[in-house]
């Protein structure tokens, strides 16, 4: 007896030794989640979960990836200890319910039977936005220690993968930013930087050309990987108005996201908001503001998943704020946030509100979700199998076709590469074949529409007719939440034709997407990293101005020589997401750069360091003044002033190439005398209205800045300036095209833009200045109009 009962102890102090009781949040950091002033660093977030999994044999930590600046990505895996046991399996049966052309209905029925539901939720990806980390980790706590029924319910139902930030960079950046500034007069403002290297805020904005490594982990290791059935977005938004919104979306929905998802967006969301009013909570809004538009944001909903989003009302950061109720907006995208309404039943009129209200409501959604994911499992994994059976079946169009001949190969290599990271199944032609009447070579692209991720495809290969919505009759146009048009074909220049009726062909799936190579061009992608490269190697680079043709090396006749351009990218303590996507495609195809900043234009002798100062999409008034004296410490404040006009001025006289693109060249108008008119200032929105579409233009004669690309294309407009030059030196590269003008996406008052120029080369001195009414390099994804500003780059 006495030898079993030491044994038995033995045996209880070995499990304790080995499974430690899993720290509370408060314990392990010293303070409340979400407690007044408060901010987290990364690494502690780090090993708090580590210690979870230490303490909990419901929780298993993961590294999945690192970040742009090498922070590690990590999400705990949490359910019940005998299902982590099995994760193996659990994908397996995930992998079969995505594709029901291996699995049969009959297999689907056990499947389902056995499944979880997988949830993901991804929390701070706008890094200011702190409090779903702080929930994160309160809620992984409770799952990981709860004994509740609605827990255990979950436990025994779910799978969850909790990434509690999927932009570290960003936490520790607006952390430090936050303790800097703590019991100043700044604490609660954002940072004079963006809070991810190079895209900020459009990190969020990424999930169809992932380019950021952020998103690339994300999208490789858990949604193509795990395919959950939900995916749970948690945000933050304006404090101003509701507390909370979650679905149903706002109208338009992408007619590529299947009406099931949307059905079973509006389900969860409204027991979300049911369960936030049963708790007390005031100012939740559905169907308000938020679109189910753009697969830029919803990676998930065309992959047979729903993707939930929630906005929850900020704080400054960490610090409490005070609104009082003539504060709280009299309009929101839906609703009147003063006003009850169907969609918003309990209006928040005013008071305190502070971080921790935040991370109540987010625990409370959350618990909501997963709870009725755990309720309705099967449903969940039945509808997951059913989507993609509809999706499997499309019919209309039957594909997408790729000839291999390309004017851009590059191009075409990435928008290939593109589809099948989002994991769309492309084939290759063995042989040639026929459609209809039209042939095509051996070596030509397939992307069939019958298999699960088609939407996806198709979403991103076909143009985009969104529709013409108004806030009420006849009145203005009802603004999209982000764009309305991602066509990549016309944004990467990629011939890609739309097949409707069924062919047949030798084709066979492939993983390798070169084209065959056009030789040295501009217009060639790949071109202008050759050209880079042999700078860097000290070979000399020679161009034909004629037809935009390279040589390196030898000199061939009718070539002179291309010197590699000394490039400088303004970049102003007010963060501009453009500046970091310029730096981004810059480094992408091997130019050197430099940054510039307020103080170095200010200083003058720019001839002595630069070629040519590129401005990014940035507002005049912020180039000019940036922050004003005492909304952010000293030595943030300031723009140019007049010393950095007088700089500039002085660089373009004596030889020097300023770019300017979309919005900053009103600083160029206003501030350096360019005698140039945008004709749409004061032009009201009922009239004109173009929020991020694709529009077709024709490239004039004669210009360098053209060289390479075809004589029509189309550009992106998102409300761009369009050009009256005044003087007889402003010359129009671009124009836009007499009819249509439309493309892709959304256009109002087409009158306004027909037959104008939308890049004008403004002679200046012995030096140019470049008025791009657009964003060449908008996102990463407009391919075919880098060579604009390429070319403006070694004019």
């Amino acid at each position: 007896m006495r030898i079993w009962v030491r044994l038995w102890w033995v045996t209880v102090l070995l499990a304790s030794t080995l499974l430690a009781e899993p720290p509370s949040p408060e314990t392990f950091f010293g303070h409340r989640m979400g407690a007044d002033r408060t901010v987290l660093d990364w690494s502690k977030v780090v090993e708090y979960f580590q210690a979870l999994e230490k303490g909990s044999d419901r929780v298993r930590f993961r590294e999945y990836g690192r970040s742009t600046e090498g922070r590690p990505m990590v999400m705990a895996v949490i359910s019940a200890p005998d299902t982590l046991k099995r994760l193996d399996r659990y994908r397996e049966i995930q992998n079969k319910l995505s594709d029901p052309r291996v699995t049969s209905a009959e297999e689907m029925r056990k499947l389902t039977a056995e499944g979880k539901v997988v949830v993901l939720i991804t929390c701070s990806v706008h890094a200011t936005e702190i409090a779903s980390t702080h929930a994160a980790m309160e809620f992984a706590h409770r799952m990981a220690t709860s004994d509740d029924a609605k827990i255990q319910g979950i436990l025994n139902n779910v799978i969850l993968l909790l990434a509690p930030s999927i932009n570290p960079d960003g936490v520790d950046i607006v952390t430090n930013w936050y303790r800097k500034t703590l019991n100043t007069p700044f604490e609660g403002t954002s940072p004079p930087e963006l809070y991810q290297k190079y895209v900020g805020h459009d990190n969020n904005r990424d999930w169809y050309i992932f380019s950021q490594s952020e998103t690339r982990a994300v999208v490789s290791q858990l949604h193509n990987v795990w395919h959950p059935q939900i995916v749970y977005d948690v945000h933050q938004m304006g404090p101003t108005g509701a507390r909370m919104f979650v679905p149903p979306w706002l109208d338009p929905i992408e007619p590529n996201i299947d009406p099931l998802i949307a059905q079973q967006c509006n389900m969860v969301g409204m027991i979300m908001a049911a369960d936030l009013t049963a708790a007390g909570r005031k100012g939740v809004a559905v169907n308000a503001v938020y679109d189910f538009w753009t697969p830029a944001r919803h990676y998930q909903s065309y992959h047979g998943g729903l993707r939930i989003l929630s906005e929850s009302a900020s704080v400054r950061i960490a610090t409490p704020v005070n609104i009082k109720a003539e504060q709280i907006s009299n309009l929101a995208l839906g609703f009147n946030p003063r006003e009850r309404s169907w969609n918003y039943l309990e209006p928040w009129l005013g008071g305190d509100w502070k971080l921790r209200d935040i991370i109540d409501d987010q625990l409370i959604a959350m618990e909501s979700l997963l709870n009725t994911a755990a309720l309705r499992r099967e449903d969940f994994l039945r509808n997951f199998y059913a989507i993609n059976q509809r999706s499997v079946q499309r019919r209309a169009p039957y594909s997408f076709v790729l000839p291999p001949t390309q004017a851009d190969p590059g191009a075409a290599r990435k928008l290939l590469e593109t589809l099948d990271f989002g994991s769309v199944e492309i084939e290759k032609a063995a042989e040639a074949f026929q459609v209809g009447s039209k042939s095509y070579p051996a070596g030509t692209f397939v992307v069939k529409m019958q298999q699960p991720w088609s939407g996806f495809a198709k979403a991103l290969l076909e143009r985009q007719k969104y529709p013409d919505l108004r806030v009420y009759p006849g009145g203005p146009p009802r603004r999209p939440y982000d764009v309305t048009a991602q066509t990549l074909p016309l944004l990467m220049g990629v011939q890609v034709d739309t097949v409707e009726d069924q062919f047949q062909a030798n084709l066979a799936p492939v993983k390798d997407f070169r084209f065959p190579a056009q030789g040295l061009s501009a217009g060639d992608s790949d071109s202008w990293r050759k050209v880079n490269q042999a700078w860097k190697a000290g070979t000399p680079v020679w161009r034909n101005l004629q037809t935009g043709d390279f040589s390196l090396g030898a000199r061939r006749a009718g070539f002179t020589s291309l010197k590699r351009p000394k490039v400088g990218i303004y970049k102003s303590f007010v963060p501009s997401m453009d500046e970091g996507w310029t730096r981004w495609l810059v480094e992408q195809f091997g130019w050197e750069y430099s940054s510039v900043s307020n103080s170095e234009i200010r200083g003058g002798k720019l001839n002595d360091k630069y070629d040519v100062i590129l401005f990014a999409d940035q507002s005049a008034g912020s180039i000019q003044s940036g922050y004003r004296q005492g909304s952010m410490p000293e030595e943030y404040t300031g723009g140019l002033g007049s010393e950095g006009a007088d700089a500039l001025k002085q660089f373009v006289e004596a030889g020097g190439r300023l770019v300017f693109l979309n919005d900053s060249t009103d600083y160029a108008v206003e501030q350096l005398g360019v005698k140039a008119k945008n004709s749409l200032k004061g032009v009201s929105n009922r009239d004109f209205y173009c929020p991020g579409s694709l529009l077709n233009v024709k490239l004039e004669p004669g210009s360098p800045l053209g060289l390479g690309l075809p004589q029509e294309f189309t550009i992106w407009n998102e409300q761009s300036p369009v050009w009256e030059p005044e003087e007889t030196s402003a010359k129009a590269v671009v124009r836009y095209s007499a009819a249509p003008v439309l493309a892709s996406g959304w256009l109002l008052g087409e009158k306004y833009l027909a037959g104008k120029p939308a890049l004008v080369d403004v002679a200046q001195g012995k030096g140019h200045i470049f008025l791009f009414g657009m964003r060449p390099q908008y996102r990463a994804q407009s391919w075919l109009t880098l060579k604009l500003l390429f070319n403006a780059m070694v004019y």
